[in-house]
């Protein structure tokens, strides 16, 4: 089966569900009677095979129909989930030789009556679609509900697993690092199933390392061990498996502490793993440990600089040479993104400093992050490592990255400063005197616009999604600087050096 894309937005249908649309008139005359359909799909191809996701109800009205045998498993190798085939005007009756291939290779085979077209059999399963979805969506709101509830019990982290046990109906644990068990619920799973769930625990949170990869000599108490060496790839945050039909699924919570939560669920709905990722969360923060010294120091440094502190007096309270990085992030599929899920991203990426500004998510990662690892469902801008006090300088290199992420269709964009190369034979401070008074005449919008143009190479459309305007609003933003600049822009030397003036230099957008 060729590899598929993310699925649909919505829950898969049950044939039976089809089935049952009386107006349709379907009829299943072979294969098993139970399949899940993701898609719609009609082709008259003698082998539609290269075009299919799997997971279609194919239908057809079998114009190139010779082999039956060589058709229906090109299907059943491609990952169909069904065929409907639609009698009249080629065939006046399903032909027995496709009846007997669908028995053979398992696929369900529907026939479809003349009367009834095939749009409305595509229509039919998008409603259906969208009815489950509504039904999963009503779902997840009351298990988010619950366990909101269980985590505001005395025993917040028990009541939070059993509720989760419940909404699943399966078995869940909590497991330390080397596979004890520190809370359980539900029915106690067989051994092997154990044992595949403490395997997934050590693949999302491996066991603390030894002596000799700890922090290195001379290091403050509480150090973190060295970064792992370039090209390790970091741990996964959740794995999976399955076991005689029982689905295991582990996922790593945040604090540091090595904990992960194990499921085994005899079923996997579509809604499951944002319900398990809400559990996640509430988890992470009921399970992280008490303030050492360090983190008693970084809220003392929150709370001056609440207070009215400068963040040049704060940043000795967060350790000498101490950097931070700055993540924005927006969900992928467009929705609004809330509390839980910044603080389901910001557990992924080792933090609980996450907030939400209208659409966009702001994590913060104390120390260097040069390899901040994709999010599945998020993009993702990435700043470059910077002091505390100059934090605001990185949160406009991840908004900048972000943006050119999402105008680039990548997942994640990383700011890139413009170090070497022969930028670097400039002194600083009359390269710095050189862009204030070449950009001079620009208001920082109008800067801000004409940088991110140029990043992307004079796209009009592209710099319109980075910064979320019209564009034409980028084409009257781009006249008006070559106007107050008095410069052609269409030129190649002028374009190369406002870039340099722009890229580490110009003003930061209002």
């Amino acid at each position: 089966m060729p590899d598929s894309p993310a699925g649909p937005p919505a829950p898969p249908i049950a044939l039976s569900e089809l089935l049952g649309r009386e107006e349709l008139g379907l009829r299943r005359i072979a294969g098993p009677d139970h399949a899940d359909l993701l898609w719609v799909h009609t082709s008259e191809m003698a082998d539609p095979y290269p075009y299919l996701l799997g997971g279609e109800l194919l239908l057809s009205a079998g114009v190139q129909l010779t082999d039956a045998d060589t058709y229906v498993a090109r299907l059943v190798q491609a990952g169909a989930a069904a065929l409907g085939f639609g009698v009249a005007p080629v065939h006046d009756t399903v032909p027995a030789a496709l009846v007997e291939a669908c028995d053979r290779h398992g696929l369900p085979l529907l026939e479809v009556p003349p009367e009834t077209r095939f749009a409305a059999i595509a229509q039919a399963v998008w409603r259906l679609m969208a009815e489950a979805r509504h039904r999963e969506l009503r779902r997840v709101t009351r298990a988010q509900q619950a366990l909101a509830t269980a985590a505001a019990r005395p025993d917040p982290v028990p009541a939070v697993l059993r509720q989760l046990a419940v909404q699943l109906e399966g078995r869940v644990a909590l497991l330390t690092a080397d596979g004890g068990v520190l809370h359980a619920a539900g029915g106690r799973p067989a051994p092997d199933v154990q044992t595949a769930l403490a395997r997934l625990a050590r693949v999302v949170a491996p066991a603390a390392p030894s002596p000799s990869t700890g922090p290195a000599p001379g290091s403050p108490p509480g150090a973190a061990p060295p970064a792992a060496a370039p090209g390790r790839k970091p741990n996964p945050s959740s794995a999976t498996d399955t076991r005689g039909g029982t689905h295991l699924f582990a996922y790593a919570l945040g604090g540091g502490q090595g904990l992960a939560l194990t499921l085994a669920t005899p079923r996997r709905d579509f809604g499951d793993h944002t319900v398990a990722g809400i559990a996640v969360v509430l988890l992470s923060l009921l399970t992280a440990p008490h303030q050492g010294a360090d983190a008693a120091g970084r809220s003392a440094a929150l709370v001056r600089l609440l207070l009215g502190a400068a963040p040049q007096d704060v940043a000795p309270l967060l350790g000498d040479g101490d950097s931070w990085t700055v993540v924005h992030a927006r969900r992928a599929d467009g929705t609004p993104a809330g509390p839980l899920n910044a603080g389901a991203l910001g557990a992924a990426l080792g933090s609980a400093l996450s907030d939400v500004d209208r659409e966009t998510v702001r994590v913060l990662l104390p120390g260097r992050h040069e390899a901040v690892p994709p999010q599945p469902g998020w993009t993702l801008g990435v700043s470059g490592p910077a002091p505390v006090t100059d934090l605001p300088d990185a949160d406009t290199q991840a908004a900048r990255a972000l943006g050119h992420a999402e105008a680039t269709r990548a997942p994640l964009t990383t700011h890139r400063p413009g170090t070497g190369g022969l930028a670097a034979l400039i002194p600083p401070d009359r390269a710095e005197a050189h862009a204030r008074a070449l950009l001079a005449p620009l208001t920082g919008p109008l800067a801000e616009t004409l940088r991110c143009w140029l990043s992307l190479h004079g796209s009009w459309d592209r710099t319109a999604v980075a910064l979320k305007v019209h564009r034409n609003t980028v084409r009257q933003r781009i006249a008006r600087c070559a106007a107050l600049l008095d410069a052609d822009l269409d030129d190649m030397d002028v374009r190369t050096e406002l870039w340099f003036a722009l890229r580490d230099h110009g003003p930061a957008s209002a």
